[in-house]
């Protein structure tokens, strides 16, 4: 069934300022059927989120055909990080479009070597070569093969340990949840991999322990020794909370890797091009890895994703044995390229550091203000998460974090719904050109849902199901 969120139209107050716009009641009662053919056709599992029906997004504001208008901090899930609908994207597409050149498999394209080039020139000097799939989870598929391989060459045939993070997320394909830290999450794979193993993530809240020895400790409490394994993956930050680990963590674990004939990855699939303030989320830490993973904001609109990585690593499967049959695909190509242009051009990254600033300030505020409620505030430049939790515990509270967002939403403010640890991260990534004024409209909108949700707790679990 339809939860009580999506099926019963609440009456609110009119809203109409610069950003935000809310003319009638929520979900809006012309858009239920559009909802329940969705619950009748498609499963459940796309449910949960507000109930807008997007009609077109620009910038970062979205519309629904009923005359609603939402400041944007969702980004489309990290995606639209020069904001939505890009006229130079949308141009690049139609150009493609109108070449007639729709399809093209691993047939050779412009557009495509362009962008292969274009990617290994931003990043940094070692990653000398990019293979292009349509997904984030394929991405980190890739990256698994490539490292298995690479191991076992290196070291042999016992050199096939994959290395992850507790609490860590790469996707919802067999791989990608194998690497994955929800234990959770992993119930229906049923034979489990015991070569892929988790370590805790030194985040400083759910993991106080930040030297390195904790890595190396539970690497050899679970039986594992550094000659095993072929690679570490990590996301530059944990997508579920924004959470990064010290840079002087990443730095031994790059030694480390260096040592064994390990390979360092990183999965930048949602926090690369400039969503943290730098290009690539792992500057943060002054290394370089061996493979990184990228998608989501590579193009700002169509579905692509990459993977960048040592020449010797991409280059270790012969004509035809590693290929994807929509990866690469000259319209996604086309606007990545305009997408990254704009990036440079108009100095996003630069943006999101400077705005991310503003925005992390009135964060801290808000975070001090509501503190028996929020554990930690993590996060860098333009994503930032915080942890709703049971007051005067770390036990994470995700009615309310599910009830923060719902205010928001029905006040025009559009997040989707809380991530990480029990649901209960809020998860804040507004589009990289969000200006300060817009910021700060947000940001008094996100402090009046906390304020409501201190005296309301009217959406149960059941309704967020």
């Amino acid at each position: 069934m339809l939860s009580e969120f999506y099926r019963v139209p609440q009456a609110l107050p009119m809203i109409a300022t610069r950003y935000r716009r809310i003319v009638t009641p929520l979900p809006v009662p012309e858009s239920l059927p559009i909802l329940a053919r969705i619950e009748k056709f498609e499963p459940r599992s796309l449910s949960g989120q507000p109930p807008v029906v997007w009609d077109r997004a620009e910038g970062f504001q979205v519309y629904d055909r009923y005359g609603n208008m939402w400041l944007d901090w969702s980004s489309g899930v990290l995606v639209a990080n020069i904001g939505h609908g890009h006229e130079a994207v949308k141009e690049a597409i139609l150009r493609e479009v109108n070449k007639s050149l729709l399809f093209s498999y691993c047939f050779p394209t412009e557009s495509r070597s362009l962008l292969a080039e274009r990617l290994v020139q931003i990043a940094p000097r070692g990653l000398a070569k990019a293979f292009f799939l349509t997904t984030g989870s394929e991405a980190v598929e890739n990256v698994i093969k490539l490292a298995r391989t690479w191991g076992q060459k290196v070291g042999g045939s016992s050199k096939i340990a994959i290395v992850t993070f507790e609490l860590g997320f790469h996707g919802r394909t067999l791989g990608a949840q194998l690497a994955g830290g929800y234990p959770e999450a992993k119930g229906w794979i049923g034979n489990l991999d015991p070569a892929f193993v988790q370590v805790p993530f030194p985040d400083g809240f759910r993991c106080r322990e930040l030297g390195f020895k904790l890595f190396e400790q539970s690497l050899a409490e679970q039986g594992v020794e550094p000659r095993e394994v072929a690679a570490v993956i990590m996301e530059s930050y944990q997508g579920g909370g924004a959470s990064f680990a010290p840079a002087a963590y990443v730095q031994a674990l790059r030694r480390w890797c260096d040592r064994h004939d390990v390979l360092l990855v990183f999965d930048e699939v949602q926090s690369g091009f400039g969503r943290t303030g730098k290009l690539f989320a792992f500057e943060h830490y002054g290394v370089e890895p061996d493979l990184i993973c990228l998608g989501k904001g590579i193009s700002g609109s169509l579905p692509l994703s990459a993977v960048l990585g040592r020449a010797e690593v991409m280059d270790l499967y012969g004509p035809g044995a590693m290929t994807s049959t929509h990866g690469g695909h000259a319209l996604s190509c086309a606007a990545a390229l305009a997408n990254l242009k704009v990036l440079v051009a108009e100095g996003c990254v630069e943006r999101a550091a400077a705005v991310g600033e503003v925005l992390r300030a009135g964060l801290r505020e808000i975070a001090h203000k509501y503190a028996p409620f929020v554990g930690a505030l993590h996060g860098k430049g333009m994503v930032h998460g915080l942890h709703i939790v049971e007051p005067g515990t770390e036990r994470p509270d995700g009615e309310r974090a599910f009830e923060i967002v719902r205010r928001c939403f029905e006040s025009g403010l559009l997040m989707f719904a809380p991530v990480g640890l029990g649901g209960a991260t809020v998860k804040i990534c507004p589009p990289l050109i969000m200006t300060e004024d817009a910021v700060q409209e947000g940001l008094a909108v996100l402090e009046s849902a906390f304020e409501g949700s201190c005296s309301s707790h009217r959406w149960s679990a059941e309704a967020r199901a």
